[in-house]
């Protein structure tokens, strides 16, 4: 269901309506499981289809109940790789290819996410915490569903942790308010103009340039001598690093301002990305509730588990960095299946790591404080934006040249020279951009009215709604395609 389409905006207010047509929590959770079976079905062409989707369901729902009955260390693991194992199975990982598969097509969208979701309650369900362990029990399979399936979530998150998503399933039945409709209609514009105008202009130039480095003109671009190459590899790297930023944040504004007109709020999941200092801080901006899952049921069990293997005080820096590394491995294969998605692992891995390294020799030589005072320089922190933001762009070409073949092939014509050159040319790019966004702000803010100001005016900002709403009708009109979600491929 395109988020464009005529389809998704009726299927939208129907179930608005339908919501608000009672105040009764029973009736509006039947109208959010009803509006989730819906929304799974838009993207079946058989029924059969969506079997493996239930017996996934069905296994995390047994696991959960599992792991409540029968508390214990050993348990808990056996669970979660028997469910990571059908995982992996079912979204085809390529080193399985033509070992083990169904013999029918079904839907992988949203498995990955409905895992995450699974994994959550699972572990919550063992946890020594009672509150957590009671909530977990009670949790009916109804209830189960509509956490796991909740079509604003259900193709890319964000990620709700179920004690957030229980506080409010469709409990607020308090009518809605003329703010909180403005708040949500303004959230949902915003997200389009982000959607359908910056990150379609920004794929039309990345899609234009992209088939000059991997498509039937790569051999002429490659043989035009390596600077040039260099350079349309650069300006392709950040057109994609923009087209996914405002795709996928875009695509957030989007459910976001839908969930506040069904009483649910959804947590947020960028917070100015590209304003980070480091590549462990862009993570904790960039699809925060993914790194926040990665931190509570990946890194730090994993970090105190290898602190009591290595118990030596000398080393809890070191098994830090370890602990980084694998995390971020693991988030960056979880991206694909394909050995392109191995790389972008240990890409973000090595990013981590190395971050943390730095940190750790700067904070030794200098000094804490010294290393404060340096980090707060102008310079110091326009380069590291722009090293930062150059080095996820740089690694984003394993999502948008995820065919292992052309993947080599275009690491091979680059070379290290060409790599270099690449990361050196975006980070001060981004850098210069960082700079000229933090000075066009700053002239905003001295201004006597800020643009803030001028826009809490009722027809003022009904008139900015109404300019943006004819935006995206005007680009979308342009290229003639509505744009697609690029995030539901992973």
């Amino acid at each position: 269901m395109n988020l464009v389409s005529p389809a998704f905006f009726g299927f939208v207010a129907v179930t608005i309506i339908a919501y608000h047509a009672f105040v009764s929590v029973p009736w509006r959770r039947i109208v959010l499981m009803v509006a989730n079976g819906v929304f799974i079905a838009s993207y079946l062409d058989k029924v059969t289809e969506v079997l493996p989707l239930f017996g996934f369901l069905a296994l995390g729902y047994g696991g959960l109940h599992i792991v409540r009955l029968r508390r214990g260390g050993a348990t808990l693991a056996l669970v979660i790789l028997t469910i990571v194992a059908a995982y992996v199975f079912l979204k085809r990982f390529s080193f399985l290819h033509g070992v083990a598969e169904l013999p029918f097509p079904y839907l992988i969208i949203g498995l990955s996410y409905i895992l995450f979701r699974i994994i959550q309650v699972i572990v919550d369900a063992g946890s020594a915490d009672p509150a957590e362990a009671i909530l977990m029990s009670d949790i009916g399979p109804l209830a189960f569903f509509r956490y796991t399936c909740n079509f604003l979530c259900f193709v890319s998150g964000p990620i709700q942790r179920y004690q957030d998503f229980a506080a409010m399933d469709g409990i607020d039945i308090s009518p809605l308010s003329d703010e909180v409709v403005y708040k949500a209609f303004s959230r949902v514009v915003a997200g389009y103009v982000k959607f359908v105008v910056l990150a379609a202009s920004a794929n039309y130039v990345y899609i234009h340039l992209s088939t000059q480095l991997i498509g039937s003109q790569a051999f002429e671009m490659a043989s035009a001598g390596l600077p040039r190459f260099c350079a349309m590899n650069v300006l392709c790297a950040a057109s994609y690093t923009i087209y996914l930023y405002f795709n996928f944040s875009g695509y957030m504004d989007i459910v976001i301002g839908i969930g506040l007109l069904l009483g649910q709020v959804l947590p947020e999941n960028f917070d100015r990305p590209f304003a980070a200092r480091s590549f462990l801080e862009f993570w904790q901006r960039w699809h925060m509730t993914l790194s926040n899952w990665f931190k509570l049921y990946l890194f730090n069990p994993l970090l105190m588990q290898l602190m009591t293997w290595f118990p030596a005080p000398g080393l809890s820096q070191y098994i830090g960095i370890v602990a980084f590394f694998v995390t971020f491995l693991v988030m960056g294969v979880w991206h694909g299946t394909t050995v392109v998605f191995v790389v972008y692992g240990l890409l973000m891995g090595a990013g981590a790591s190395v971050n943390k390294v730095w940190q750790l020799a700067c904070a030794k030589r200098l000094g804490k404080k010294r290393y404060r005072l340096v980090s707060q320089t102008t310079a110091y922190i326009y380069f590291a934006r722009g090293l930062t933001v150059g080095y996820f762009a740089l690694a984003l070409t394993c999502l948008w040249v995820p065919d292992p073949p052309q993947f080599f092939a275009l690491a091979a014509r680059l070379g290290l020279p060409g790599e270099v050159a690449s990361l050196l040319l975006l980070s001060l790019g981004f850098a210069a951009a960082s700079f000229a966004v933090d000075t066009v702000r700053a002239l905003v803010a001295r201004r006597k009215y800020s643009l803030r100001a001028l826009s809490t005016g009722l027809f003022t900002r009904n008139f900015t709604l109404a300019l943006r709403i004819l935006a995206i009708m005007a680009i979308n009109s342009l290229f003639n395609k509505a744009p697609d979600f690029v995030y539901k491929a992973f």
